[in-house]
């Protein structure tokens, strides 16, 4: 345990994870396993795309001129040309008759009984991307949409940022339910990472700087051992370790969360115990970091709107406090009750949340504010 210290607000953490929280390294990856990985350099076409002019389904290809005329009641017979979806248009045609409109009558003539315009049904060449052109920024993160059209550009590697590995490291007695550690793995999973390893220790020192002493982590979370009681020694081990540069955050639910370092350039989030605590020490602190050394956007990764408040929400003056609102009608919420009364059940029954700021005393009846939601899809239901 270390002394008490005034809380630092939320902006001096968040400028801490700022300065010690850098984008990782990249790595090749092959495309077909790079869904959902972030690039790290640009891809741009080395030949337009596609390369030559090509069907754009099953059919005929025919010189546009030679429909011209044709009808139900007036079919023309030309050459027989069957084509693919994708196939390179043949020499001398610059359109494709759709099945359904050409009957072949023997094999080398097809029956067209509609005009077809020059370019119909056709991808011209350099159509989709010019050679040269942006296909994917620095940055994106990879849809099946981008992975598809890639390979069809003929690219089969790419460059990825690393993916951050992170240690979960849970202080708490033996005998305690694990409910954190499964929720903070899955939050750091989705936010990018690869959770190397989750490990149960006592609250004693020896077995936290033991946690802290693997070398093979990008980030640890050091849950539980956090507050000012005479077992917490989260803090102090950090301290002694190398770097304890926050601990005590204006921030509600999680005011006993910290950040610091090991190694010089590791960072440690240590998160408190209760869950509600642990889960929001998490989403605007952790989360943050994970983002960032994962080359993500920091900003929490849920969709936000500007709405009303239908209810009085009250809040601390000095505290950054969470509150949980219900969405009775679009553009309108209501505060359900605090996390410090029913836990994770505030999350459970939330569609969202709202972040009153430490410098307010909280929001009147009618007051625009920001509403984060869960699930767009459950608002007003």
């Amino acid at each position: 345990m270390i002394a008490a210290r005034h809380p630092s607000s939320l902006d001096a953490a968040i400028s801490w994870i700022v300065d010690s929280a850098a984008c990782l390294a990249a790595e090749t990856e092959s495309l077909r396993s790079a869904c959902h990985r972030i690039l790290a350099r640009e891809i741009r076409a080395v030949h337009p795309i596609p390369m030559t002019d090509r069907a754009a389904l099953d059919g005929f290809a025919v010189a546009a001129s030679a429909t011209v005329g044709a009808s139900s009641y007036n079919p023309l017979s030309l050459a027989l040309r069957a084509i693919s979806a994708g196939e390179p248009v043949p020499s001398g045609t610059d359109a494709v008759i759709p099945l359904n409109l050409g009957q072949t009558q023997s094999p080398t003539v097809v029956e067209c009984v509609e005009t077809v315009a020059p370019g119909e049904n056709v991808e011209m060449r350099g159509s989709v991307a010019a050679g040269g052109a942006l296909l994917a920024s620095a940055g994106t993160e990879l849809s099946p949409t981008h992975v598809g059209m890639l390979i069809g550009a003929g690219i089969n590697k790419v460059k990825v940022v690393r993916r951050p590995r992170v240690r979960i490291v849970l202080a708490s007695e033996r005998s305690a339910i694990d409910s954190n550690g499964p929720m903070c793995r899955a939050l750091a999973q989705r936010d990018g990472s690869v959770v190397a390893d989750a490990i149960a220790v006592t609250r004693s020192r020896a077995e936290l700087q033991n946690a802290l002493a693997v070398d093979e982590a990008d980030l640890f979370l050091v849950i539980g051992g956090t507050g000012p009681g005479s077992d917490d020694h989260a803090a102090a081990v950090l301290a002694e370790a190398s770097e304890l540069a926050i601990h005590g955050i204006a921030l509600r639910p999680g005011e006993t969360s910290g950040l610091g370092r090991i190694r010089g350039t590791v960072p440690v989030i240590l998160l408190p115990g209760s869950p509600a605590a642990c889960l929001f020490g998490y989403e605007m602190l952790a989360g943050p970091v994970v983002r960032r050394m994962g080359g993500r956007n920091p900003a929490l990764p849920y969709r936000s709107r500007a709405v009303r408040i239908g209810r009085k929400i009250v809040s601390a003056i000095g505290m950054t406090e969470i509150c949980p609102v219900r969405c009775p009608v679009p553009d309108i919420v209501e505060p359900l009750p605090a996390f410090g009364e029913i836990g994770l059940m505030a999350v459970i029954a939330a569609d969202g949340f709202v972040i009153v700021p430490e410098a307010s005393e909280g929001y009147a009846p009618g007051a625009a504010v920001t509403v984060y939601l869960y699930e767009e899809s459950r608002i007003g239901s």
